[in-house]
């Protein structure tokens, strides 16, 4: 995987079908996001193709078509995402991120318990579950 991942909205929502499927074809992936957004099949080949460049999905041909699938995990792009927005919006201080995000989201009691227990996880030198 690249060092940083950064993919846009679009990019993401088509790398969030191939996670889930596994693995698809263009015209899968256009009938995926479909109810979402009309796109043409040449537009979502397109932008399979830029993330094949850059080694984020990779392709088999399966007779006449290319069938798809993500060489990067979701947890992979969170992480590196968040940190980019963490480095970007909040001078690389991770306080000062879950600051804001508990400053302006509102939680309910089971949000806050999860974090109190990975935060206590956290002390005790465990990584808690940075996948969700």
């Amino acid at each position: 995987m690249n060092s940083t991942v950064s993919l846009t909205d679009l990019q993401l929502a088509i790398v969030r079908i191939l996670w889930e499927r596994g693995e698809c074809t263009v015209l899968e992936v256009q009938e995926a996001l479909a109810p979402e957004r009309k796109l043409a099949q040449t537009t979502v080949a397109t932008i399979l193709t830029r993330l094949e460049k850059r080694r984020i999905v990779r392709h088999q041909a399966n007779g006449r078509l290319f069938v798809y699938q993500a060489l990067v995990t979701e947890p992979q792009v969170r992480r590196s995402m968040v940190s980019d927005l963490t480095d970007l919006l909040f001078d690389g201080s991770p306080a000062a991120l879950i600051t804001h995000l508990l400053a302006e989201k509102e939680f309910d009691s089971s949000d806050l318990d999860e974090v109190k227990k990975l935060i206590a996880d956290a002390e005790r030198g465990g990584n808690g579950d940075a996948s969700r």
